[in-house]
Parts: C-alpha cells; sequence; structure tokens
C-alpha cells in the first residue's frame, strides 16, 4: 500500500467504487480499501433492478435521486464498460405491477395516480391485457401497470465494472483492510489505520460502508441511523417450453421476479429487522417461492439455482445519507442505500465526487 492518497474510500461496494470512478474521472488520486472483498457484501447480493417506481410513492428527494439515476445509466453502461472492457448485460426488460385481489384495484390506481406527475411512460392493464404481455401470469391476476422503460442489469457486474474502470484510471483497490483507528488534527482525518499493521495518510475520507456504517462512525465520534436489513433472494431456471418464459419484471404482493438473460429469473426478496444475522432460512425461502407460485403458477416446476442473502443499509425515512459529515472538515458520508444502492449508484457516484472536489 502506498504512504499516502488523495481521497481514501472506505467501502468498496458498489457506492464506494461508483464514488471511486467518478473522482478518478476528475483527475483525483483515490484509494478505495475494504474489510472484505470489493463488492463482496449488499451489492453483489443485490437483483440490480433500475426500476424506480417500486421504490416511490410520489415526487420528492428520493424521486429526485432516483430518475436523475436512472436516466443515467443508458449512457453510463456503455462508457464503463468501454473504459473496464467488461460487457454489461443492461436490459430494458419494462415491468409490470400487477394485483390479484379485486379490492386492490383502487390502490394501484391510486399508486399510479400518484406516479404520473414523474414522467415515466406508464400504461393501465386489465388482467386479460396483462397477460397477454406476459402469458404466464395468473389466472386471477385482475390489473396490471406496464412501465416500458424500467431496466435491469447484472448487480455484480455493475460492481466489478465500476471497480474495473477506476483502477483503469489510476484508482488503488485494496480488499482485506479493515479500518482499526484513525489520527486526527483540528477536526480533519488525516490518517487511516488498519489491522494489518499499515496506514496511510490522506486528504479527505469518504465512507461508504453500508450496513457497516456504525464502525466507522464510532471512530469518529458521529452516529448515523443506519441498519442492517436481511434480505433473501433466490433464483429459478426458466421454463421450458410449452411453458411461456417470462419475459419482464413483474411486481406483485411484496416480491419482484426479474428475467435475467442467462435463462433465470430471480425471486425476492425478504426485509428482514434481524441484525447482521446473514443465514438463509426456511421461512424466508418458502415465503418467496410460495409468493411467486401465486403470481406465476407456471414456476412450480423450475428448478432451483441459487439461493442467497444480503444485509441492506437502511434508514428510517429509506433515503440515503449522502454529504459532509457533522464536525468533521474532511469527512463525507456515502451510506444508507438499503435496497437501491445499485439504482443510485450513477447519481451518487457522480454528486459525492462533485462535492469531494
Amino acid at each position: 500500500m502506498q504512504s499516502a492518497t488523495d481521497v481514501i474510500i472506505i467501502g468498496g461496494g458498489v457506492i464506494g467504487c461508483a464514488i471511486a470512478y467518478h473522482l478518478c474521472k476528475l483527475g483525483v488520486e483515490v484509494t478505495v480499501v475494504d474489510a472484505g472483498e470489493i463488492g463482496a457484501e449488499a451489492s453483489s447480493a443485490a437483483a440490480g433492478l433500475l426500476a424506480p417506481l417500486g421504490s416511490l410513492s410520489g415526487p420528492g428527494p428520493l424521486a429526485d435521486l432516483l430518475l436523475a439515476s436512472w436516466s443515467m445509466f443508458p449512457t453510463l453502461v456503455p462508457e464503463l464498460a468501454e473504459v473496464s472492457g467488461m460487457c454489461l448485460a443492461y436490459e430494458r426488460s419494462g415491468s409490470l405491477r400487477v394485483v390479484r385481489n379485486p379490492k386492490n384495484v383502487v390502490n394501484l390506481r391510486k399508486r399510479m395516480k400518484t406516479w404520473q406527475p414523474l414522467g415515466l411512460e406508464m400504461q393501465w392493464l386489465t388482467g386479460d391485457e396483462a397477460r397477454q404481455r406476459e402469458p404466464s401470469l395468473a389466472p386471477d391476476i385482475t390489473a396490471a401497470i406496464y412501465a416500458p422503460e424500467e431496466s435491469q442489469l447484472k448487480a455484480p457486474q455493475v460492481v466489478k465494472a465500476f471497480a474495473q474502470a477506476a483502477t483503469k484510471l489510476g484508482a488503488k483497490l485494496h480488499p482485506h483492510h479493515k479500518v482499526i483507528g484513525m489520527e486526527f488534527r483540528e477536526n480533519k482525518v488525516t490518517k487511516i489505520r488498519f489491522a494489518r499493521g499499515e496506514e496511510i495518510a490522506c486528504q479527505h475520507v469518504i465512507v461508504a460502508t453500508g450496513a457497516w456504517t456504525g464502525d466507522i462512525e464510532a471512530m469518529l465520534d458521529i452516529s448515523s441511523p443506519v441498519v442492517p436489513q436481511r434480505g433473501q433472494i433466490l433464483s429459478l431456471k426458466q421454463p421450458v417450453p410449452p411453458l411461456p418464459s417470462l419475459r419482464h419484471i413483474v411486481f406483485g404482493e411484496a416480491i419482484y421476479l426479474a428475467p435475467k438473460n442467462d435463462g433465470t429469473i430471480v425471486v425476492g426478496a425478504t426485509k428482514e429487522d434481524v441484525g447482521f444475522e446473514k443465514q438463509l432460512t426456511a421461512g424466508g425461502v418458502a415465503w418467496l417461492l410460495t409468493t411467486a407460485l401465486r403470481l406465476l403458477p407456471g414456476l412450480a416446476e423450475a428448478s432451483i439455482e441459487q439461493m442467497w442473502s444480503g444485509l441492506r443499509p437502511k434508514t428510517p425515512d429509506n433515503l440515503p445519507i449522502l454529504g459532509k459529515a457533522p464536525n468533521w472538515r474532511n469527512v463525507t458520508l456515502a451510506v444508507g442505500h438499503g435496497s437501491i444502492g445499485i439504482a443510485l449508484s450513477a447519481i451518487t457516484g457522480r454528486s459525492i465526487a462533485e462535492v469531494v472536489t
């Protein structure tokens, strides 16, 4: 490890790597450190949905962030592919938000009305019209909102692309570097110390540590309301003919089903406030499967490909915490992105880079 850097980013998930990439584009010397592997936690566990409507109740600060970030991806993806040398599986799949119970149709219409000022294209579909678009939907689906512009990609690819692109632009990435201490002078962090016995001097510190933000904030004597939330996810193999394949992202009954270009369907996700307990549970997996089959009964014979979980960095208001840390002249926070870190990575990376420079 080098002895000094302009900016050190603590946390090598998608947020930290996105910030590193944008800082490198501005000519800043950047070092990224992570206690584990780069991108190994919540970022790689995510479904990679770029579907802003699912996280919004209407206009507001989160809508502004999500829509700004969503609009960046069509140009960011080829840019990242060129710099990193990686091919990113960006798909404009479109989405269907469906309801089965006729009593919920009114609520779905209300949601559509609150979303309309956001400017995304939407169409109201009857149950039969929804099944024309997605024949595998259950016969009791009564209505749906079709959003053709919503898209997705593979989350692990995004993290790797940001990391590789940043590296090619000069960033230094150091996995397995757990921060154990800091040196301070005049309300500034001047040096970071690691469990390996190394240390590095810095001009600025960016905290992008996801669910583990509390460990670093304790060293800085600050506190933000970021807590871990477990999300269990699984993937199924697409049905084989004569059963139709799923083509759109389907949202319904608190889950999503996202068809990927490798022939799998990602089904997620639980939202469990269980601290740092990351293990899969029979109840969580059973709930995902039962709910998925209510929406797409044809998946009953689908083989299970994988099951995994991640710890999201949750905040009480579901808004990320972005900006200068209180009482510190050279510390910036980029934490609390919840389940939408991939979706917010583009705007967070650019915005934090601009704040720091």
